[in-house]
């Protein structure tokens, strides 16, 4: 007779930080459901904004890994599944404080990497979006964008702090690849399966595959509303502390 003592053991077995994690993220969410209003009032604070820009705040490094969008269920869910998967064995493996910290280094990895891709392109994707709108060549409308900018025309200057004003980051997946990376490699050879492949494929080949697809697409521009340079930086972060840590011949100690 089923007593509902097996869904206690499963919500009680996990680890303290992958927990608190997981209910952070749940209720910043359904408060963003809940209150459709609160929703863009906590994007507009707590969402990563390009720096420089009327909305950035320097906690934002920090703050936008705890939001996701209220209108894509499956971007909450395959984040936490990953964060419940992949999280919790890392906290088991490596205790919850370096646990956490190294999901926190990861998170802001990824805003910091963001932050720098947003400064090296908003200039052209600005001058794109402009071009594609009016029906001109880059260089013709570049030519103009910059004479305007260079002769201080007021209308450009607020024309592109609206621009800047609108480019947000939102989500846990920066610090997620981070774990998945941690994963891979504190466990190289474990087996992984694929939604609908049913065959094994060894944790440090998916993650590096992951690596590569990330790569490419946000190289080539496409699923331009996905951060794919904070994934990256994400993992770029989190190898940078594995590698530490193995130097340091910590990387399998509990503490």
């Amino acid at each position: 007779m089923y007593n509902g003592s097996s869904s206690g053991s499963w919500w009680s077995a996990i680890p303290p930080v992958t927990k608190n994690l997981i209910l952070i993220n749940l209720i910043v969410w359904l408060a963003e459901i809940l209150i459709p209003r609160f929703s863009t009032t906590l994007v507009n604070v707590l969402g990563l904004h390009l720096f420089g820009s009327t909305l950035f705040n320097p906690a934002q490094i920090f703050t936008y890994m705890f939001m996701h969008d209220s209108h894509s269920p499956a971007h909450i869910f395959f984040n936490m599944f990953s964060l419940w998967m992949f999280g919790r064995i890392l906290e088991q493996v490596w205790g919850s404080r370096r646990f956490l910290v190294f999901y926190l280094v990861c998170g802001v990895g990824a805003a910091l990497v963001q932050e720098g891709v947003w400064e090296l392109t908003w200039k052209s994707d600005y001058i794109n979006a402009l071009a594609r709108q009016n029906g001109m060549t880059l260089d013709h409308m570049a030519s103009i964008v910059n004479s305007a900018i260079a002769s201080g025309d007021p209308t450009i200057a607020d024309a592109i702090a609206g621009f800047k004003s609108q480019m947000v980051t939102i989500g846990a997946s920066g610090a997620i690849f981070g774990i998945l990376l941690g994963f891979a490699f504190t466990f190289p050879d474990m087996p992984l399966y694929l939604f609908f492949i049913p065959v094994p494929i060894k944790a440090k080949y998916m993650v590096i595959g992951y690596g590569v697809i990330e790569f490419f697409l946000g190289v080539s521009g496409s699923m331009s509303t996905v951060a794919h340079f904070a994934h990256l930086g994400g993992m770029l972060f989190g190898i940078l502390m594995l590698l530490y840590w193995k130097k340091k011949g910590i990387l399998h100690r509990y503490n």
